[in-house]
């Protein structure tokens, strides 16, 4: 009974994870926590989460990196476009926006990164197929979502009595141009993970330890990330902590999100396939949306449900039909499975979300 329950159980888990981060996440840039500096922390933390768990999992099973200044080179540069700048980007649009923006969008990264390996002719698609039709169906569908977040609010949906009216009272010229712009960055955060397991996928040929090779890159982030803050972030204030909501949102994305999280997705994909855990994303919405609601207050408006409604069809489309084609391995959706054999790694769309 526990095994037949248990997959659903760890993924209602995860995206309560996932939706729990973006919320705190947003908490404390309302609260006025510079969005580098928790990348920062967060990312700080993350590494070092990464390190152990890769000494515990892959201490006899990581192929040897060879140092060389490509190699090192690439992993560098992997890291700053798919953690260090992503994690900044959707930081600063997390603070222009709202919670239930963020979670919607994430939605988009299956339709983004198709994309992008038809762009780079990792994967091909044929227009004359019902399958390249459905595929080219799925970005635009994407595309179609995003707009509609970015651009239409359209009427409040009253759901729950707002105690707090601020909003209202904003310059709402100055308050729209900012939702737009945060719309925009993170798609732009979206289209940048998307790049990174393309780019990921084929570096990994060559080094397959999944997990040593995120340490590598989490540990590359954690610098990267901390000369963005330091540049940016003068002020000693900003840098502190406490026993205080910023600690609390640091130490859950760097052990909840970095470790449970992922740990959890790892045995579900290990006992129902790749695919089941994707079907589970659009909860986090879900949640998120009903906490930035009740916890955070924020107003609901139309635009944002039909933009969100757009981008899980598009989802379920792209997993639709990668799940007939039987291609959809798991290299992209766990970055801290154990690696168990060096057998071809292909390109896939990815089946959950990138690390965060």
């Amino acid at each position: 009974m526990g095994e037949q329950f248990g997959p659903y159980l760890a993924m209602f888990l995860v995206q309560l994870i996932y939706a729990g981060m973006t919320l705190l996440s947003k908490s404390v840039f309302n609260g006025g926590m510079k969005t580098s500096v928790f990348v920062f922390y967060r990312q700080f933390v993350g590494a070092i989460i990464m390190v152990v768990l890769s000494l515990i999992f892959e201490r006899k099973q990581a192929v040897p990196v060879t140092f060389s200044f490509m190699t090192i080179f690439k992993i560098f540069m992997l890291s700053l476009l798919g953690l260090t700048l992503a994690l900044n980007v959707n930081g600063i649009a997390l603070a222009y926006t709202s919670a239930m923006l963020a979670a919607a969008i994430v939605n988009s990264l299956p339709a983004s990164t198709l994309f992008f390996a038809v762009l780079l002719r990792v994967e091909k698609v044929n227009l004359r197929t019902k399958s390249g039709i459905v595929k080219i169906g799925s970005v635009l569908l994407c595309m179609a979502g995003v707009s509609i977040l970015a651009f239409y609010k359209g009427p409040q949906l009253h759901i729950v009595h707002h105690h707090r009216d601020d909003w209202q009272h904003k310059d709402h010229f100055s308050y729209n141009n900012k939702w737009i712009l945060g719309s925009l960055l993170l798609f732009l955060s979206t289209i940048m993970w998307s790049l990174w397991l393309v780019l990921q996928s084929q570096l990994l040929k060559s080094y397959p330890s999944k997990l040593t090779f995120m340490s590598i890159q989490s540990v590359s982030s954690a610098i990267q990330s901390f000369g963005i803050a330091i540049a940016f972030e003068r002020d000693f204030e900003q840098w502190k902590l406490g026993w205080n909501m910023r600690l609390l949102a640091v130490v859950y994305c760097g052990i909840l999100v970095t470790a449970v999280a992922y740990y959890l997705q790892a045995l579900v994909i290990e006992k129902k396939g790749p695919v089941f855990p994707a079907t589970w994303n659009p909860l986090s919405f879900i949640i998120a949306t009903i906490g930035s609601v009740i916890l955070l207050d924020e107003p609901l408006f139309l635009g944002s449900v039909l933009g969100g409604i757009l981008l899980v069809l598009s989802l379920y489309t792209v997993l639709w039909e990668k799940s007939k084609e039987g291609i959809t391995h798991n290299h992209n959706s766990l970055p801290i499975q154990p690696y168990k054999e060096c057998a071809e790694i292909k390109t896939e769309v990815p089946c959950s979300k990138p690390p965060q």
